[in-house]
């Protein structure tokens, strides 16, 4: 009865109205229990024993990397009972009794490694491990079902399925763990290898949790054999929404999608009947997620969608698959009759049927044919065709291409300026003793011929309407690219250093907000992406964070010494009196800039002025609400506080141009207007 109750709850709060939505918030994750002074104080005590275990062996095991580059398979278990002490993360009485048992297996873990051995590595069944993230350093777990053949045959390599799950607001690392080593969950395909992601926890994969995905994957192929020909994504629920948007963005990875349930866009998914009550560049950047903006892209994707016929969620498959018969493609839909929020067992036979039949076939990399559509350059390649520079970003671009004979490639965009065409060894189709043909737009060029291996790589660049072969991509220019596009959210995708300013402030009333946003950032970057966010002083920053990290600048001109430094080449100019966005001005007393820049002292890395992850506490209820909830910058009036809404009045907002450029009018249509 308490799994109906949650999933009835889970309903509702994803059919919730946006403005109700807005007024009940609450804590998420929820506030932990108090545990026994007792337990508490074994926990503590387990815990500092576990961790002085791992400061021996890093040390241990300096000259063994092999053995070394296992520690995080160690730390994962001390970090979740650690993570959970600290933070009050305890939500029932047996988590106590998890906590005690993921010890003992870490410690049990940290004694093996220091006596030369990792026998989980070997062993098949359900294993935890843990990989050290690039975006904060910190150590993320996952979990692996793996298959007995594998400890006969491990060279082989094996299908690889991942499994996104479902929502759970109390699914801490203890929780997480457990769960995981005890419950194959929902699919477990003969001879293949099944990854549960973390996924940073409860944000249906998006953002850190979208990068936890690729990060654990690596991890995977690291340490198993896998078949990249046959990668999956599936996942139902939150999990269904993830696997949704894995499909669409990267539809050219997999061999195979198969979402169920979930929710694959915003304004349907919310019922908000008046867009306008949305502000234009939220609506905007609803592009960024939304999988029917995608839906040509499953043309590279085979697809089988899962619904419950009495399901609420099934409006996610519904609208998917009108945007696909919008593109011409005809959805494969699965209905579980008379089925609630779950799967219905005849479903899940006639899924598998369809999924394994598919899987058989693999992927291949190299089709003759390849459609791709994107919004941004975040999301900016397809199988062999990769889009280099857009006109306009927030605008549909397409790529259709074909090879049309082994000399021949014929190509139409729509919206785009630069491309590469990349296929990889072994793949390339094309005549090796021929310089191929490529038709862009009507432009006929001629590109480098196929290298000895069967690989081949060209690029092309629009100039004042008409396209050209060019040697490399890069031409030296502040622009917008791939992983250096905004907004300011994708700068918490990679690695990140928060920069705490040092000095004195231009205004005291500014320099209190900056310190609060602050804080703030830190702590809901800790609640919502499970990481603890690197934090160094302005005055410590060095050359190697500089190469290395993103860095998010708090405070202003004055009291931050980086911000300091490149305050004149940023595009908004802010002083003691006041703030310059072109030719509007705001008084520096009362509004704070918000922005993300390439950074002038090392423009392949940004610089974020003011701002943490920008959707905040009033969308934590509903996953279809974690977008991004300002664009390239914003000026914040401190007159009005900060909110579970807002870090303050929004004053004036928009995108910079594709060369970093003010460019976009405040006053911009969005989408669907």
């Amino acid at each position: 009865m308490r799994k109906v109750r949650a999933v009835l709850t889970i309903l509702v709060l994803c059919a919730t109205p946006l403005v109700a939505l807005a007024q009940a918030i609450r804590r998420i994750p929820p506030a932990g229990i108090d545990i026994p002074q007792s337990d508490r104080s074994e926990l503590e005590e387990g815990v500092a024993d576990l961790g002085k275990q791992i400061d021996s062996l890093r040390s241990e095991l300096a000259a063994k990397p092999a053995l070394l580059e296992l520690l995080p398979d160690v730390q994962i278990y001390h970090n979740a009972v650690r993570y959970a002490l600290k933070y009050n993360e305890f939500f029932k009485a047996d988590e106590i009794a998890k906590a005690r048992k993921l010890l003992k297996e870490g410690t049990q873990r940290a004694q093996d490694l220091a006596n030369g051995s990792a026998p989980w590595t070997k062993a098949s069944g359900l294993i935890v491990r843990g990989y050290v993230s690039r975006v904060d350093g910190s150590v993320q777990p996952y979990g692996l079902v793996v298959p007995a053949s594998v400890t006969a045959d491990a060279q082989r390599p094996r299908r690889l399925d991942i499994w996104f799950h479902g929502r759970g607001e109390t699914l801490s690392e203890i929780n997480f763990l457990s769960d995981r080593e005890r419950s194959p969950g929902e699919f477990t395909p003969p001879d293949t290898i099944v990854l549960h992601p973390y996924g940073r926890y409860c944000n249906a994969n998006r953002f850190a949790g979208e990068v936890d995905t690729f990060e654990a994957l690596d991890s995977v192929r690291r340490h198993y054999a896998i078949d990249e020909d046959r990668i999956l994504v599936r996942g139902f629920s939150m999990g269904g929404a993830a696997c949704w948007m894995f499909a669409t963005h990267y539809a050219g990875l997999w061999a195979a999608a198969a979402p169920g349930a979930g929710f694959s866009e915003t304004a349907g998914f919310l019922h908000i009947a008046d867009l306008n009550s949305v502000p234009w560049y939220q609506r905007t950047l609803w592009h960024l997620y939304d999988s029917t903006d995608y839906a040509v892209n499953i043309f590279n994707c085979p697809l089988v969608a899962y619904s419950g016929g009495i399901d609420p969620q099934k409006q996610a498959a519904d609208v998917m698959a009108k945007a696909l018969a919008d593109v011409g493609i005809e959805m494969v839909h699965v209905i579980g009759p008379n089925t609630p929020h779950r799967y219905h067992p005849d479903a899940k036979i006639e899924i598998n049927r369809r999924i394994d039949s598919i899987a058989r076939h693999g992927h291949n990399p190299v089709p003759w044919h390849v459609k791709f559509t994107t919004w941004t350059l975040r999301y900016n390649r397809m199988l062999w065709v990769q889009v280099d520079g857009l006109e306009h970003h927030w605008q549909q671009a397409t790529v259709d291409a074909k090879i049309t004979h082994p000399v021949e490639l014929e190509i139409s965009t729509r919206n785009v300026t630069a491309l590469t065409l990349s296929m990889p060894s072994g793949y390339c189709p094309l005549d090796e003793n021929h310089e191929p043909r490529v038709t862009i737009d009507h432009h006929q060029l001629i590109a480098s011929r196929p290298l000895s291996d069967r690989s081949w790589e060209a690029h092309f660049r629009k100039v004042n309407g008409a396209w050209t072969a060019v040697a490399g991509i890069d031409d030296g220019s502040l622009s917008k690219r791939h992983g250096l596009q905004g907004p300011i959210d994708d700068a918490f995708m990679d690695s990140f250093v928060m920069v705490k300013p040092t000095g004195v402030p231009m205004n005291e009333k500014t320099g209190s907000w900056a310190a609060s946003e602050m804080a703030h950032a830190i702590d809901q970057w800790r609640s919502q992406f499970r990481g603890e966010a690197r934090v160094k002083e302005d005055t410590s920053i060095d050359e190697a964070d500089i190469a290395s990290s993103n860095l998010v600048l708090w405070g202003d001109p004055s009291s931050n010494a980086i911000l300091k430094r490149i305050a004149d080449k940023l595009p908004i100019k802010w002083s003691a009196e006041s703030i310059r966005v072109g030719s509007r001005e705001f008084p520096s007393a009362t509004n704070v800039v918000l922005m993300i820049y390439p950074n002038p002292l090392n423009p392949k890395r940004y610089v974020v002025l003011g701002s943490g992850f920008t959707f905040r506490e009033a969308d934590y209820l509903s996953n279809a609400r974690q977008t991004p909830k300002l664009p390239d910058w914003a000026i914040v009036d401190t007159t009005v506080p900060p909110s579970p809404h807002a870090p303050g009045r929004i004053a004036d907002a928009g995108f910079f141009g594709e060369r970093w450029e003010l460019g976009m009018p405040v006053d911009a249509p969005g989408p669907h207007d």
